[in-house]
């Protein structure tokens, strides 16, 4: 059952009406959802699925929540069956898998960390033995360190936010390509921070610029094979990593400084993956998807 919240009025979605959350903080990245206050909100009860992705096989890392969780429940509701990736949020994972199989699809769980390259050749095998094909890769894996200066960047910090961040979109595509065929699609996450820049997430843009320039060209690379590549770039958006990753004051009223005054729920990031992951954008290829509450943008 979806919790009653600000954000299920449209209205109150679309006008300029600051929304705050209670502070809070969790010590452990990429954070669980099920201790958040409120809880995300990932399933829209006002979207009904019209066979989009009919019987299409889709892998989504960091499905067990947040931004995944919203694509993996907005896929099962297409008629695809997925396979989600996590690192040890077992509890949220099972809930996801709960979602999809509630909306009539199909969900294998597959928790390991995706730093390691083997981990992705692992993933890929699993699903092919599973479905017996693969048709969506959705690259959605993150971590974030806030920092007030480049100084406070230790080498440590920077290769987990790299190994994390982009160098898995490599891993899994490599893993991927020799089961992905014409009308199969790749999807990142890319962020708002690669096009306006965020002072304390100095390492974190730049992983997401590069997967900007992934995209692109991958997809130069791939288009002659069928194959499209595209990415959704998020702005502020209420899931686990940011009360993993700021301070509970910075909680508070995050998402606020958009010209829509309030952060993303992920409910309203699921529609644009399943655009990108259906026939409906057989035009699209190489592109980056902004959904960020009005953030204004060069492309």
């Amino acid at each position: 059952m979806i919790p009653m919240y600000p954000y299920y009025s449209t209205e109150t979605r679309c006008r300029q009406v600051p929304i705050t959350f209670p502070a809070q903080h969790q010590d452990v990245q990429p954070g669980l959802e099920y201790l958040m206050n409120p809880a995300p909100i990932s399933d829209n009860p006002a979207y009904k699925g019209s066979g989009k992705l009919d019987g299409k096989i889709a892998i989504i890392t960091g499905g067990d929540s947040g931004i995944g969780r919203a694509v993996s429940i907005g896929f099962a509701k297409e008629g695809a069956d997925v396979a989600i990736v996590f690192l040890y949020e077992r509890e949220d994972a099972e809930e996801t898998k709960r979602l999809v199989e509630h909306y009539g699809g199909r969900c294998l769980l597959i928790e390991g960390d995706l730093r390691k390259p083997e981990f992705s050749q692992h993933v890929v095998q699993c699903t092919i033995e599973t479905y017996g094909k693969l048709d969506v890769l959705i690259l959605n894996q993150g971590v974030q360190f806030p920092q007030d200066s480049i100084a406070d960047i230790t080498d440590e910090q920077l290769e987990d936010t790299y190994r994390t961040n982009i160098w898995p979109n490599f891993y899994l595509t490599r893993a991927a390509l020799p089961h992905l065929k014409p009308g199969s699609t790749i999807i990142s996450t890319a962020s708002v921070t690669a096009y306006a820049g965020a002072p304390l997430l100095v390492d974190y843009s730049s992983t997401k610029g590069a997967v900007v320039s992934f995209t692109r060209s991958l997809s130069l690379q791939l288009v002659g094979q069928g194959i499209r590549v595209n990415a959704v770039a998020p702005g502020p958006i209420w899931t686990p990593l940011i009360v993993s990753s700021y301070s509970a004051e910075y909680v508070r009223t995050f998402g606020t400084d958009t010209p829509m005054k309030r952060a993303g729920q992920p409910f309203e990031l699921a529609p644009t993956y399943i655009y990108l992951a259906s026939d409906d954008s057989s035009f699209v290829t190489g592109q980056v998807l902004h959904v960020n509450g009005g953030t204004m943008t060069e492309t």
